[in-house]
This record gives C-alpha cells, structure tokens and sequence, in this order.
C-alpha cells in the first residue's frame, strides 16, 4: 500500500490527503489534525519507515527547518515533497520568475534558505504563491471588514485555488518527475484590487474605496505582502506534470466559491 507522511497537516496539506484517502493511500501525519506527534522521535521514525512518499508543509522556524533538522537522516531514501513559497523569488517589480530564477533575495531569506535545503535532499520542491479556497477567500476578507483596495499602480501578485496545489501534488506524485522546484499558480497574475472587486460584484456590494498603505493602516505582515511585485509563470508544472490549473484565474475560483456558499 502506498503511504505518505506528511510533516504539518495544515490547511493546503490536508486537501492533498484528502486526494489520496479517496485513491487508497495510507495517510500519516504530524500536526494539531494529524495523527502523529512530532515531538514524539519513535513514533515519527516508525511512520517514515512504512512510509512510500513524505511531504512537509511546515514553515522555517529560527531560520531553519525543523523537519530536516530533526527527521532528515531518516529520510533521505524517500519520494520527498515540500510546500515552498513563492515569495523566496524577492521582489522582480512585475516581471516574470519562473524556476529558474534567482531565488534569497528578497524578505523570505528563511524560507529559501529551506527550499534550497529540500531541493539538495531530492526533494521535489511546490513553490506557491497567495493561496485561497474554501472558507480562506476574499468573500471573508469582504465579510469580516478587512478587505482593502490599495492605491498601487502596477502592483501584480500570482495566486492559486487549494484544489489545484493538490492536484499539482498528486500529478506529481503519479508522474514521478525529476527532483527540482515546480511553481503552482493560476494563469492570470492580478492586482489584488481586481479580486476584491470581482469578490464584491459577486456578492452585489459595493467595492471598498481606494486607500494609501498607510490609510488602510495594515499590519507590518500585511505590508511586507505589498513590497514585492511579481507575475509567476506555471509553465515547467504544465509540461512535465501534466497539470493544468482548474480555476486558471482568480474570476473561475471566486465563482466558484460563491456557488459552494
């Protein structure tokens, strides 16, 4: 039986092992919905032992990653995934990156720090940009009051629906392509302005009006994701995992959305 053991059973990797429950898969997994403790050294190294396929979606902690720090001398004869970002790319004001650019350059230095780590254990390294789905959408920002149009001109971002991370993940899993980085996103970079406003006609409400950075009073997080300015090209994903994002751009994944709710 094919088995995965997953470091980290958040929000995007549950949906991943929720694709391969359905086909069969044995899933493992650490995290406050996993079924596993990672603190717990022989329960982790017994899971890692059955298992076929180890995915790590844990994010860097003290400049470094946990997973490899702790559980990487028992790995290293595994199909190894890692959910990366795509902010290791830095800020390329507007112009495209695909996986052959530069990466450590901009104010994810820890996360391409570890991105770099998996890509040198043979790993096969997602890097992802915004992510939205199911209840993590703008209809929530909308709802919640915390949506904002902010006056940036030319300030483009790459996103991605949850379901199409996990049938990129799962296409990999099946093809078994090379180890190397492979980004995940949609097929139409956007102002985020432009999904708060389709959000908005969605549900038939007016648009939030435009503000300065220091208007919309935003938190330091929420201001360092409008420092960097890029367009993410999904190309190496489409020809060597065959993948194809369902919801190419953000307008089919809101609307999507909409009808679930």
């Amino acid at each position: 039986m094919n088995r995965l053991l997953i470091f980290g059973l958040g929000y995007t990797a549950t949906r991943i092992a929720d694709a391969l429950r359905a086909a069969g898969w044995r899933i493992d997994a650490t995290g406050s919905a996993g079924n596993l403790s990672f603190d717990d050294g022989d329960v982790v190294a017994k899971a890692a032992q059955a298992a076929t396929h180890v995915l790590s979606s844990v994010p860097p902690a003290d400049d470094s990653d946990p997973v490899l720090d702790r559980y990487g001398a028992i790995l290293q004869d595994k199909w190894l995934a890692y959910l990366s970002s795509t902010g290791v790319y830095g800020d390329t004001q507007g112009a495209w990156v695909d996986e052959a650019s530069p990466t450590g350059g901009g104010r994810r230095s820890a996360r391409a720090a570890c991105d770099s780590r998996w890509l040198d254990a043979g790993g096969r390294v997602f890097r992802l940009p915004g992510i939205y789905g199911p209840g993590r959408s703008a209809f929530e920002r909308i709802e919640q009051g915390k949506a904002h149009r902010i006056d940036l001109p030319g300030q483009v971002f790459s996103r991605v629906h949850v379901s199409d991370i996990a049938a990129g993940v799962v296409a990999a899993i099946e093809c078994d392509p090379p180890a190397g980085a492979y980004n995940l996103a949609d097929d139409l970079p956007s102002s985020q302005n432009s999904v708060i406003e389709e959000a908005c006609r969605l549900l038939g409400r007016p648009a939030p009006p435009l503000q300065s950075l220091d208007e919309a009073g935003l938190s330091c997080m929420a201001r360092g994701f409008y420092a960097e300015n890029r367009r993410v090209a999904n190309g190496k994903a489409k020809r060597v995992l065959g993948w194809q994002p369902r919801f190419r751009t953000y307008r089919e994944g809101l609307a999507a959305l909409r009808v679930r709710a």
